[in-house]
């Protein structure tokens, strides 16, 4: 199953980004009202889903959405739900899932000073789009069993001194101190141009760096 959902998603820049089971009652909801065993969770790896994003939100039926890649994500992914009989769930809607408790799970994910989850290989730079659920147990990919956080592997720390704004703290982030600044015009110059500064100086993973479109792109979807 797991294979067939792959190369269902994969032309689409979506990968299977992990599993989890769920002991019999504990799952999420299915649409038939009976309780998910197995969640399989979908996203993107740096910016493999902007090229196909991009050319469907050029499609004149979808110029001007307010959600586009909300929109693009359940375009992709519900379909797919309906042929392997699964429920889709997606991070935009209710009734809210723990997606970032299930990707800590499946994946072994720790957060980040900046407060995204951090990934061992991609860094800041992926994402998740949505999560299938199914009735079965299907076969599960061996969950990560590195306890090491990659922050700790990082000497230098340059998240923690390349934010203009002081936001980003070892203590936590301060989103007021972050939103203060993107509305300055310093703000709109640097950070809003071209991405979070002190997500960029994240040495992890930066081969996976989303694409500026991209990131100009997440940065204007702001709601500062």
């Amino acid at each position: 199953m797991i294979e067939k959902l792959r190369a269902a998603l994969g032309a689409h820049g979506v990968f299977v980004r992990g599993s989890l089971h769920f002991d019999d009652g504990d799952g999420p909801q299915l649409d038939d009202g009976l309780p998910a065993r197995s969640v399989v969770l979908l996203g993107n790896i740096g910016g493999s889903i902007w090229r196909p994003f991009s050319l469907w939100r050029q499609l004149p039926e979808n110029i001007g959405r307010r959600d586009p890649l909300d929109d693009w994500s359940k375009a992709i992914i519900r379909p797919v739900a309906a042929e392997f009989g699964a429920t889709a769930y997606f991070p935009s809607d209710p009734p809210w899932q723990p997606f970032q408790r299930w990707t800590m799970k499946a994946e072994g994910l720790k957060a980040s000073p900046l407060g995204i989850l951090i990934h061992p290989r991609y860094g800041l730079w992926h994402g998740y789009r949505g999560a299938l659920g199914f009735a079965d147990l299907l076969t599960e990919e061996p969950a990560p069993t590195d306890d090491d956080h990659p922050c700790d592997r990082c000497a230098d720390k340059p998240c923690l001194t390349s934010c203009p704004a002081g936001a980003v703290e070892p203590t936590g982030f301060d989103v007021q101190h972050c939103r203060s600044y993107l509305r300055s015009a310093q703000g709109q110059a640097t950070c809003m141009a071209t991405g979070c500064l002190a997500r960029n100086a994240c040495p992890v993973g930066a081969t996976y760096r989303y694409p500026a479109e991209q990131l100009s792109f997440h940065m204007a979807a702001l709601k500062l």
